[in-house]
């Protein structure tokens, strides 16, 4: 799991895209560039491919299949992105965290996150008070469990409804673009609970 978090002066951050195993990082190097301006995080152990910049673009001029499902993940990432940045704007902090876990729970091979509130703050964009507030109120309506350094789903349909509508249109485009998820896709995942 990999949080893109955007920087400003002075030391301003915030997440603006979060990559799972559905995605990659580097989208900049598909656009030509040969660097990103935001900052890459590892938020859990996993395991990823790496390749250089030269071959991943000799291998996109060889199949023009990948090129293209790069190109399609990226407009993908780019809506996620976009709807992050009206989440940011626009959301309550209990919704951009509700919005948060399920993006985190879509990619996690687990139900338990382990994550510190302090690191949550700083990849919401707010004091690490508030997060506790929010995840004791999201706690407090059974949708969650949340101890010190661990959250645990308990209703994720619940989470939905509390991200008030910030959450599901950068995953039904990846399921429209790419192709469902897993077993049941971005959308399915949502509408079904899973």
């Amino acid at each position: 799991m990999v949080s893109v978090v955007g920087t400003t002066e002075p030391n301003h951050r915030i997440e603006v895209g979060m990559i799972g195993f559905e995605g990659m990082t580097g989208t900049a190097v598909l656009l030509g560039e040969d660097r990103s301006a935001n900052e890459s995080v590892v938020q859990s152990a996993g395991e990823a491919f790496r390749i250089s910049t030269s071959d991943l673009r000799l291998a996109m001029l060889q199949h023009p299949r990948l090129a293209a499902l790069f190109q399609r993940y990226t407009n993908v990432f780019m809506t996620q992105c976009s709807q992050t940045a009206v989440a940011n704007g626009r959301g309550l902090l209990g919704e951009r965290l509700a919005r948060w876990i399920l993006m985190w729970h879509d990619r996690a091979a687990q139900d338990g996150l382990v994550v510190t509130h302090e690191f949550l703050a700083l990849l919401l964009g707010v004091r690490r008070a508030g997060v506790t507030v929010a995840l004791h109120i999201l706690e407090g309506e059974s949708l969650i469990k949340a101890s010190r350094t661990l959250i645990k789903v308990l209703d994720r349909n619940g989470l939905k409804a509390a991200a008030k509508g910030f959450y599901g249109i950068p995953e039904a485009e990846y399921d429209r673009s790419i192709g469902p998820l897993g077993k049941t896709g971005f959308a399915a995942a949502a509408a079904v609970g899973a």
